[in-house]
């Protein structure tokens, strides 16, 4: 059976945790004196009566989660999480459409950054802190959170773990899971405060800084403005950005041994990184080629810009220097292969994971060289580490179910009326947690508020799924799941 009140008990603690996040939003609103101070209060106020009701329902649950349990438990979390996120924005009228509230909440807490917010200037210092906390809060995991701060509430937090972490490769740092996510945690607080203090130093203001510093960690793209960090048009804070963001898509697990074990010769020796860094290269190069032929930038603009999208693409963290739009059309292929491939493993960035392509790749290699030596035996080794048939049968799996995800949203914008380009790179986009897009209808500098209501509820399924590698909701989804209690 399904361990009901445990799932309630640990849901209503994750509440608390966001409502505790939310009164530090309604502190900056109380000291600003804005309009949002009510609205954050009142969420405040809900969040906590259902984190007392659900911890009330928990009461007297056993501390043991099946596997079963753990994919419902993260599913409803991530839900949950969504669904009183977004009380702030329609309390407050800042977005008055529940499913423009609901997607502007799941884009934040999957990292995706595609938003429905056509004006983000102006709006309460309280309400742009929670959009930007909202993705810091998604980066790493809303329930692998819980791990790191209360390790002993948790009893299957392995089973929770390998229900939310990203990619096909799950390290553990420490020999107790709850040790490795302290360490992740600390990697990912140490990412976030030297981001803010080098974005303070080239010339943000403070509350800039921090919330830019959030959202690149955690490379998720929300913005304090509407032209994202082209506002500040300083090339430091490009720079600044692109160093972070690149990081933030590292597994952080390879960041740790690297900064705190230096063990930075094993990071250049790994083939995901590797690959990840070679795909950045190549593609800065092309579009960097296209923008001087086409586009006629200077030598030193066409390397920042170039650089800067693909970094932001790559690592699917969204913000923009520059319209991509306006480029030629190779450069929106190169973006897209970006956007497809995402970050490494164990990051925050969302798409396939290098990972997945490195090894695809050998599997590839491998069926080429068995069609001249039918009998020969050829492991597929990554990092000296053979991955067995059955990771890759799984590896093929989730390939299959991401095109058909994306497939399935693409065919039901093309029959709602969107254009085809913009139908395709949007289901990309929220599949891979990306957030911007490449057309002229939407594109990567606009808002999503035109698409039609039912198109966004659909896309913030996709989002979700995208954000917990699809199986994890898509199994909740089948009779056998259910048939198994």
């Amino acid at each position: 059976m399904i361990n009901s009140k445990l799932i309630f008990k640990i849901l209503g603690t994750l509440l608390y945790i966001e409502a505790a996040f939310m009164s530090a939003c309604l502190i900056l609103s109380l000291w600003c004196h804005e309009s949002d101070k009510l609205p954050l209060a009142i969420t405040v106020g809900i969040t906590v009566v259902a984190a007392i009701a659900l911890r009330l329902l928990g009461r007297g649950a056993t501390n043991a989660l099946s596997r079963r349990d753990a994919y419902l438990l993260v599913t409803i979390v991530w839900i949950a999480f969504a669904a009183f996120g977004s009380l702030p924005f329609l309390l407050g009228g800042y977005i008055t459409d529940v499913s423009d509230a609901f997607f502007e909440t799941m884009s934040g807490l999957t990292t995706t950054g595609a938003t429905t917010i056509d004006q983000v200037e102006g709006m309460p210092h309280g309400i742009l802190l929670w959009r930007s906390l909202t993705q810091w809060i998604g980066g790493l995991g809303i329930v692998f959170f819980t791990i790191a701060i209360l390790p002993s509430f948790v009893g299957g937090s392995v089973k929770i773990f390998a229900a939310e972490a990203t990619g096909p490769i799950q390290s553990k740092l420490q020999p107790r899971l709850t040790m490795s996510a302290k360490a992740l945690w600390g990697v990912y607080l140490t990412l976030t405060a030297v981001c803010a203090l080098c974005f303070f130093i080239f010339g943000m203001g403070p509350f800039d800084a921090v919330n830019y510093a959030m959202t690149v960690t955690a490379t998720g793209g929300f913005a304090t403005h509407d032209a994202s960090t082209g506002y500040f048009n300083n090339p430091a804070i490009d720079y600044t950005a692109i160093v972070f963001m690149f990081l933030s898509g590292v597994s952080f697990a390879m960041l740790y041994g690297a900064l705190f074990k230096g063990r930075i010769k094993h990071l250049f020796k790994n083939a995901e990184f590797r690959f990840y860094t070679l795909l950045a290269i190549v593609s800065t190069v092309i579009i960097v080629i296209f923008l001087l032929r086409f586009n006629h930038y200077t030598v030193g603009d066409a390397i920042r810009v170039s650089l800067f999208q693909v970094v932001s693409f790559l690592t699917t963290t969204g913000m923009f220097n520059e319209d991509a739009a306006q480029w030629h059309h190779i450069t929106w292929v190169v973006l897209s292969l970006c956007m497809f491939f995402g970050g490494c493993a164990g990051s925050t960035s969302g798409g396939f994971k290098c990972a997945r392509a490195v090894i695809a790749i050998k599997i590839l290699r491998n069926e080429i060289a068995h069609r001249l030596h039918p009998k020969a035996i050829l492991p597929v080794k990554v990092n000296d580490s053979t991955v067995h048939t059955s990771a890759q049968i799984t590896l093929m799996a989730f390939l299959l179910a991401y095109f058909l995800l994306c497939f399935v949203a693409y065919f039901i914008m093309i029959l709602v009326g969107v254009d085809s380009t913009n139908s395709f790179t949007i289901a990309l986009s929220c599949a891979s947690n990306v957030g911007p897009t490449l057309g002229l209808e939407i594109g990567p500098t606009m808002s999503w508020s035109i698409l039609p209501a039912g198109v966004k509820w659909i896309l913030s399924a996709l989002m979700l799924m995208g954000r917990l590698e699809i199986f994890t909701v898509l199994v909740i989804f089948t009779p056998s799941y259910w048939k198994s209690y």
